[in-house]
């Protein structure tokens, strides 16, 4: 893809690696930049420090309506949507103790956003025969986020929408990426290990971690290159190789490493 000049919407930018795609696209030449996040504030900020060509907007993206309305007045201000980087997520740690209500908030944030992105700005990218979705997930929709059972289901889930929505729409001139990363020094890491999350911890301990910044920097270096699949962190592809090789073995193997803990 080339970003210069390109129109994007980046959910969940208020911080973290949403905040640094914003300004790595800001830096890659991108006409308009539509920052958005459940905290006005946040969004505000960041869109303050990036710039005239950044713009802000409060969005809870489990709510499709307002998701498309967003869509729609970049459209009417801008006359298309180039790239959307589907960004929000929300992590909540516990497995079956977790109530339908938590499970049902985290399928919302971590998949459906997704979904409701793609509905409201793929007719568009169609028309015009060109368009990019980045789809920030998780190296946990391919491996495993010990200790977040809805995390992990919600992003695999998020994962498999993506392949599905690049092989529908691959050959209507729109692509599709997956940012993959694992640990990142962002809030939501923060957040896990101090609520004890000790499978995250133990992650954190053996690394690396990542700065936001150097995670979006593997995102541009992705979407310059059209690449389904931008994974920051090196041991990504090779544990998820080794999984997908034998998974009984792996899954054996995992359950070694919470004993370990």
């Amino acid at each position: 893809m080339n970003l210069q000049d390109s129109v994007c919407i980046v959910t969940g930018g208020g911080g973290g690696i949403g905040a640094a795609i914003v300004a790595a696209l800001v830096r890659e030449g991108a006409a308009a930049v539509v920052v958005t996040d459940l905290s006005v504030d946040a969004a505000a900020a960041v869109a303050k420090a990036n710039g005239e060509r950044v713009t802000s907007a409060a969005l809870d993206v489990s709510d499709g309506a307002a998701i498309t309305a967003l869509v729609q007045a970049t459209e009417a201000r801008h006359g298309r949507v180039d790239l959307v980087v589907s960004n929000a997520g929300l992590m909540v740690d516990g497995g079956l103790e977790l109530t339908p209500d938590v499970w049902q908030r985290t399928w919302e944030v971590n998949t459906m956003a997704h979904v409701h992105i793609a509905r409201a700005a793929a007719p568009g990218m169609v028309a015009r025969g060109r368009g990019h979705f980045l789809n920030v997930t998780s190296a946990a929709g391919l491996l495993i986020a010990p200790g977040a059972a809805a995390y992990t289901a919600t992003k695999h889930a998020a994962n498999g929408f993506a392949e599905w929505l690049a092989v529908a729409y691959g050959d209507r001139g729109i692509r599709v990426s997956v940012l993959c990363p694992e640990a990142v020094h962002t809030r939501m890491l923060a957040s896990s290990l101090e609520r004890g999350n000790e499978g995250v911890r133990k992650i954190a301990e053996t690394g690396p971690i990542l700065t936001a910044e150097a995670v979006a920097e593997s995102a541009i270096e992705g979407l310059k290159e059209d690449r389904f699949l931008i994974l920051s962190h090196p041991n990504t592809l090779k544990n998820t190789q080794r999984k997908w090789a034998d998974v009984g073995r792996w899954l054996g193997g995992m359950r070694a490493y919470l004993r370990s803990l």
